[in-house]
């Protein structure tokens, strides 16, 4: 009888591996600290909702990132934690979720990393940005790989170890001296109640010098009683100390200013001193919530609770508050339509919304939109709907409704030479409105909305063609792009080489770039060594340009997107 013996070898780590794994494993603890990691070094900012979603709690954490470091001259680094089990936001809905912004490395995440970006006046990438599917993929691959050494893979220590791994590197890759975290949702949400724990475990580990914890939270005042109500407040923050976390400071975001009495109610009732309480109601915009907060003196009680000092107000901080002062400054209005599907729901053009916002104080000007349905839009009421505008923007989207109706207004806006600006889809639907109408091809169109079509004017990229997922699979992130001397595009970004930001699986056909191009269509922007359009303009219009990419993404408040600058000077004349 033969006997074999299995072997386990090829299923244990290398003996090198071994050691590494044991040092973050010992006993009940999950120690997975960076190399170069040293406590102290960087300080954590900690914000928490309450018991509503929807106050602000993204532009509040902008804001305070803003001021620490435009104003006292520290390195910044934030983080947005959301608890949906999505890998990222890239195949959420914008009816659910709103716009999905996209990062530089291609990272697709929530809109709130957009407001980091537009307050921070930098530029963010994927360590910046964390979700619960993304965690847990993190925490299976490594389970499947034995990095975990036969443990039976707990939240604790497990997941709050991989959590505080996150944010611990990110302190080290961005080398910040304060990292910025953003807890997604309301205190007592199941899918966020283990990232608070995280946050607990964060502080007791790093010293309470090293941590402030900020709640964030809204005091309701019902028109039927005429006076504010903290309850909902108080049993937010009864919520949040029962799990461990005695917050420092407290932002109380009102409809009108806090009064008194309820600043009191909420000292007594959650330990945290009245001055440091801080009233922020509803203000006119949002580029003056940093400059509101200064005068509460957030920022000095921060970095008080942080031991940390003040390295000094930047030339950033002197050019927030010139452009502060632009906005109330700005005196002549204009009105642009947004010609989209997803007009019920304003986030989903979140980013579009803001660089028109903070481009139109540059020319003393402030801009009104007006939202236009593209489903209901036909040649017969076009005119009618699009009556009185200065200007007209076509945006992205995905799928075959609304199309028809956005060909429709690119067709008026070229016919009547009224200022239109296309983004990604609407560059795509610029092309076949320019195919069908100038090119005598009737038929042309996008396989993306008519498959069979006979002109596919716009077609899939080649390198998408085998691409069977949905979820990070586009033409995604920062990619260089060369523009064409002597275009309208030249003349705004100044330069042969740019870098935009790109969201998109389908393009402009190869086989009818030739005849778009004889009959007048320029394409002042395209991919360096490959035939792939990204700017288009028409030369003898006042303003008629399209991009593949996405300007709205890189458009900050300190550096309009030229193509913005542009857009808004032709909508003024």
């Amino acid at each position: 009888m033969s006997i074999y013996f299995l072997t386990s070898i090829n299923l244990m780590p290398s003996s090198e591996k071994f050691k590494e794994i044991s040092k973050k494993v010992s006993g009940e603890k999950y120690n997975n600290v960076p190399k170069g990691y040293e406590i102290g070094k960087t300080k954590y900012v900690i914000i928490t909702g309450s018991v509503m979603s929807g106050v602000g709690k993204g532009s509040f954490s902008s804001s305070i990132g803003n001021l620490l470091k435009m104003f006292h001259g520290l390195k910044i680094s934030p983080v947005k934690y959301d608890g949906y089990l999505n890998q990222d936001a890239g195949t959420l809905n914008p009816f659910r979720h709103g716009e999905v912004f996209v990062l530089d490395d291609g990272t697709e995440c929530d809109l709130d990393l957009g407001t980091y970006e537009r307050m921070l006046n930098q530029n963010l990438l994927k360590d910046n940005y964390l979700t619960a599917g993304k965690l847990f993929k993190t925490i299976i691959d490594k389970e499947r790989a034995g990095d975990y050494l036969g443990r039976d893979v707990q939240f604790i220590p497990h997941v709050t170890g991989e959590i505080k791994a996150f944010v611990r590197n990110l302190a080290v890759k961005a080398n910040a001296d304060i990292v910025l975290i953003e807890v997604g949702g309301t205190i007592g949400d199941l899918e966020n109640s283990y990232f608070i724990e995280a946050m607990r475990e964060l502080a007791y580990e790093e010293g309470r010098d090293n941590i402030c914890f900020v709640n964030v939270s809204y005091i309701i005042q019902p028109k039927s009683l005429g006076e504010q109500k903290s309850k909902p407040a108080q049993v937010g923050m009864k919520l949040l100390m029962g799990l461990g976390i005695q917050p420092d400071v407290i932002v109380c975001r009102s409809e009108k200013p806090l009064q008194q009495n309820v600043i009191d109610k909420l000292s007594m009732f959650s330990n945290v001193p009245a001055k440091r309480i801080v009233k922020c109601s509803d203000l006119s915009n949002i580029y003056n919530l940093p400059l509101f907060l200064k005068e509460s003196k957030i920022d000095e009680t921060i970095l008080d609770i942080l031991k940390i000092e003040s390295k000094g107000e930047t030339k950033e901080a002197r050019e927030w508050k010139s452009f502060a002062e632009r906005i109330e400054n700005s005196k002549k209005d204009i009105t642009i339509g947004i010609t989209g599907k997803y007009t019920n729901v304003h986030d989903s053009y979140m980013s579009i919304l803001k660089a028109l916002e903070h481009t139109a104080p540059y020319y003393n000007t402030k801009v009104e939109v007006e939202w236009i349905e593209t489903t209901d839009i036909t040649k017969d009421n076009v005119s009618d709907r699009l009556k009185g505008l200065n200007g007209i923007i076509v945006p992205g989207g995905f799928g075959a409704r609304g199309t028809e109706g956005k060909i429709e207004c690119i067709r008026y806006a070229r016919e009547n030479d009224i200022p239109f600006l296309g983004l990604c889809y609407g560059f795509q639907m610029a092309t076949i409105e320019f195919a069908r109408n100038v090119c005598g091809l009737p038929n042309a169109n996008s396989t993306e909305i008519e498959p069979e079509t006979k002109e596919p004017v716009i077609c899939i990229l080649p390198e998408q063609e085998e691409i069977e997922g949905l979820g990070g699979t586009m033409r995604l992130g920062g990619i260089d792009l060369s523009v064409k001397k002597d275009t309208k595009a030249f003349e705004l970004y100044g330069k042969e080489n740019i870098k935009m930001r790109f969201r998109h699986r389908f393009n402009v056909n190869t086989k009818y770039i030739d005849i778009l191009e004889e009959n007048g269509l320029v394409f002042s922007g395209y991919a360096p060594k490959k035939r792939i359009m990204q700017i288009l303009e028409l030369p003898d219009k006042k303003f008629f340009m399209a991009s593949q990419y996405h300007p709205e993404f890189t458009s900050k408040p300190l550096e309009p997107n030229p193509m913005f600058r542009g857009f808004i000077e032709a909508c003024l004349d």
